[in-house]
């Protein structure tokens, strides 16, 4: 798979979400990123040694008719990249699948498995970066090579979307940059990430969107306090 110009083009054309989902999990321009979730599909954790790891770009999860549109960073190592469905077979996943199930957003209170019949409503969850990176941390390059499969991703949701909820700083500044290139009415000075701040935004076309931030639901924050259920649950109430 090549773009041209990949870093300089704004996002390729696909004509449904099904074809971006197989052209995400066959991306491979990243070789670190491609090395790397091979490697730990390939070594394992001790606790899933008799499993098969995904080890491919994540693509997004969802109604490709959302009203509502999840932001998150990248895969987990032996959550996504193991199971292959975004946010699903860690604590991360747990937490946030959780709070949908009880704002009524999913069918399912866990998200264990691509075929355990987990389903959104009126909801999708994408991530900035698609393949698990060393550290959590994808490098400025690889963000902005993989920044046009966001691009491609919202451009298609965009006629359904009425509000984004960004978990954590990075899927907010990102999202927000998206906007901007795609001629959205931002607020000046841009808004600054915190858990709860919310704004409106306009499409060329005049509509109004509502982008929200939240804390990610990481260990370090749902161990520690920092983002708790109701926490949580108050974003997606707020986002419906």
């Amino acid at each position: 798979m090549e773009w041209p110009g990949v870093l300089a083009a704004k996002h390729p054309q696909f004509r449904s979400i099904a074809a971006l989902d197989k052209a995400i999990v066959k991306c491979t321009l990243c070789p670190r990123l491609v090395s790397w979730r091979q490697e730990v599909a390939i070594t394992k954790r001790k606790a899933y040694a008799d499993q098969g790891y995904w080890g491919k770009p994540v693509p997004g999860f969802g109604d490709p008719k959302a009203e509502i549109v999840i932001v998150g960073l990248a895969p987990g190592a032996h959550g996504a990249n193991r199971t292959g469905r975004i946010f699903t077979g860690d604590s991360s996943g747990d937490f946030l699948y959780s709070s949908l199930y009880r704002t009524g957003l999913a069918k399912l209170p866990t998200s264990d498995s691509l075929n355990d019949g987990q389903e959104l409503y009126k909801t999708r969850i994408l991530c900035a970066v698609r393949c698990v990176p060393p550290d959590n941390k994808p490098t400025v390059a690889e963000k902005a090579i993989c920044a046009p499969f966001m691009a491609a991703e919202i451009n298609l949701l965009l006629p359904t979307i009425k509000s984004f909820v960004a978990l954590g700083a990075f899927a907010w500044t990102g999202l927000i940059a998206h906007l901007v290139s795609e001629g959205f009415d931002i607020p000046t000075p841009r808004p600054k990430f915190g858990h709860g701040v919310s704004f409106t935004t306009r499409s060329p076309e005049g509509r109004e969107i509502t982008v929200i931030g939240s804390y990610h639901p990481s260990q370090q924050n749902t161990f520690t306090g920092k983002l708790t259920p109701v926490m949580l649950d108050g974003i997606f109430k707020l986002a419906k």
